[in-house]
């Protein structure tokens, strides 16, 4: 592994972290922890992190990575769930967190932290450093040599590994618990699948939380032996990737809008002349890119052209971006937007999609590298078997799958059946090539009711993405199940607005100013509009072009409930908190008041209100296929 600290790239090698293990591992023994007891571990991605858990999984406990960036009452139920003891806390802010909540979760009795800076003066029971574990731990393998290995020697594949909470969309999370061996099969699946070594480099900079940071970074780093690059901090991920220039890479469609967002902010602020040529070579590559991707010909004129764009363009992007040296990269989590797809593609990046879930430990369907296409999301991987219920649900059987939901067996009753198909609640189907397509949640994909799109299919997730490829605008929500025409709720990307509203000279105080400015909602109706016009020639969705549109006073928030910590949108809650603004967007209003309680970042909370302009955006005639 390797950890940036201080602006230095600090290495371990296998060998000093088999050492730190042992010591951790034997350390927790000492401490009380036993044998199918679990830990949580909170914090950045880490390698004292990484080496804990390992730690803990070698003397054959259990550890459960909670989302750093949790609120702490957020992680009350699950210490509650687990019956917990244990915890690895990174720094003050994890180890406050567990503090303020210690009267909920009485049983969690021990709190080891790795950086002491802010903690000196801290006297709590249970409480100590990790190089005080160590320290004991050292001391213990040295006087029982054998201890260690004679644990790992009485685990067996089919014992419980590590267990991840789902994001909680509804209700509360559910423990997800998964075996050594459902987590190293799917690992090595997409390590075989793509042909990865031990040369890899990987930059781990998502939540060790997310079971596709923990498979990536993790349970494949285990398997193939590659390196692990640690970022100082968020904040210096961006610099961290040029610097890494990782072979393999990972990150959900989030990410890649962001990087591209970033991209453009930048072009629209270069000369004139350097414009032209982004743009016209950036033509180029969207017109012949994705077909020399995929191995086919282009013809010697393009070839050429490419090759220029190649030296000019495409390859000096490359390295801004820190993809230079990337050989594979994935992106899941989510659908990502056609166009956003083809656009790394087009300019050299080999961009695919996969398809899995936590309860799959990711690896269902991946795309070969000839094969990647941005409406589907590949081809079923070594083991795993697909079949399509009735009402159009993706059902799968794997040797990755869950062995259940933690303390919660009528949930596991409800997505595995009694001969090992998992249901996975997304509605999509097999096409002719034998690639899986996936429209939509199940529960979300519905109809349109009523008006001249009667019956017309509503895919709000395919319609959210189309909108966010835009640089301008960072998140959507979208409603029309049930209704006689579609209206979206829009958040502007601040950042991108923010410097289009600069160069026009156009003022603002903050965020909620700007977002209700007449000129960036003239800018927010042309995508909307340029989306509708996409749809109209999509036989399945021409139903779904958008009416009306808003654009929020306020960023959606996880801390707020708006999005899971993986920054998916909790649809159902945003409908009940917002339900005044959707009644105004069906109600034919032009405009719609609103104050809503925002909770900041020191725990504080206040309010923002607003009074919300709402437009109509142009729609279109279905465009019927030519027979």
């Amino acid at each position: 592994m390797r950890e940036k600290e201080y602006g230095i790239w600090q290495a371990l090698t296998w060998a000093d972290l088999a050492t730190l293990v042992t010591q951790l591992a034997c350390g927790l023994h000492l401490a009380g922890l036993r044998r199918h007891e679990h830990m949580i571990v909170i914090g950045a991605n880490r390698p004292r992190l990484y080496a804990t858990m390992l730690a803990v999984q070698a003397i054959g406990a259990v550890p459960i990575p909670l989302y750093q960036d949790a609120a702490a009452p957020e992680c009350v139920f699950p210490i509650n769930n687990a019956d917990v003891r244990f915890a690895f806390a990174e720094d003050q802010e994890q180890v406050d967190k567990l503090l303020e909540i210690r009267d909920e979760c009485p049983q969690l009795s021990h709190i080891y932290f790795d950086d002491p800076r802010g903690l000196r003066n801290y006297d709590e029971p249970g409480l100590a450093s990790l190089d005080d574990l160590l320290a004991a731990g050292k001391a213990f393998a040295g006087q029982n040599a054998g201890f260690l290995q004679a644990e790992i020697d009485q685990t067996t594949p089919t014992d419980v590994a590590a267990m991840f909470f789902t994001s909680g969309t509804t209700g509360n999370p559910k423990g997800v618990v998964h075996t050594h061996d459902s987590l190293l099969n799917r690992a090595r699946a997409g390590a075989d699948f793509d042909k990865l070594t031990h040369s890899e480099d990987v930059l781990a900079y998502l939540p060790p939380a997310w079971i596709g940071q923990n498979i990536f970074s993790y349970a494949q780093w285990l398997s193939c032996g590659y390196v692990v690059n640690c970022p100082e901090s968020a904040a210096t991920v961006t610099i961290d990737l040029k610097e890494v220039g990782p072979t393999y890479y990972f990150a959900p469609p989030r990410v890649f809008e962001g990087l591209l967002t970033s991209v453009m902010i930048r072009m629209e602020d270069a000369s004139a002349l350097k414009r032209r040529m982004f743009h016209y070579f950036m033509g180029v590559a969207q017109r012949v890119g994705p077909t020399r991707m995929d191995g086919k010909p282009i013809g010697f004129a393009n070839s050429i052209l490419y090759a220029l764009g190649n030296a000019l363009v495409y390859g000096p992007l490359r390295n801004n971006l820190g993809m230079s040296r990337v050989r594979v990269a994935y992106t899941a989590g989510e659908a990502i937007g056609p166009d956003l797809f083809s656009f790394y593609r087009s300019i050299g990046i080999n961009l695919k999609q996969l398809y899995g879930s936590t309860e799959t430990a990711v690896f269902v369907c991946l795309q070969p590298d000839n094969e990647a296409r941005a409406d589907t999301v590949g081809v079923p991987c070594a083991g795993v078997e697909i079949k399509v219920a009735e009402n159009g649900e993706i059902l799968v059987k794997s040797p990755g799958l869950l062995k259940e939901y933690f303390k919660n067996p009528a949930a596991t009753a409800e997505v595995l059946t009694a001969d090992g198909w998992y249901h996975t609640s997304d509605a999509g189907f097999l096409d002719a090539h034998g690639h899986l397509k996936i429209i939509d949640r199940v529960k979300d994909v519905g109809r349109i009711k009523g008006g001249a799109n009667d019956g017309a299919m509503f895919a709000p997730k395919y319609v959210e993405n189309k909108l966010k490829f835009f640089p301008h605008i960072k998140e959507v929500v979208a409603y029309g199940d049930g209704r006689e025409k579609v209206c979206v709720m829009i958040n502007i990307d601040f950042d991108a607005v923010g410097n289009w509203a600069e160069r026009r000279n156009l003022p603002y105080a903050g965020y909620t100013d700007l977002a209700q400015k007449p000129e960036v909602y003239q800018l927010i109706k042309e995508c909307v509009e340029k989306v509708n016009a996409d749809l109209s020639v999509d036989t399945l969705l021409a139903g779904s072009q958008v009416s009306r549109f808003l654009v929020l006073h306020k960023e959606l928030d996880a801390d707020d409930g708006e999005l899971t910590r993986t920054n998916k949108v909790r649809r159902g809650f945003i409908a009940e908190k917002y339900d005044v603004l959707i009644d105004a967007l069906y109600g034919g209003k032009t405009t719609q008041f609103i104050e809503t309680q925002v909770k900041f970042e020191d725990g504080r909370t206040g309010s923002v209100s607003a009074t919300l302009r709402i437009d109509d955006s142009k729609t279109f005639a279905p465009v019927k296929a030519a027979a």
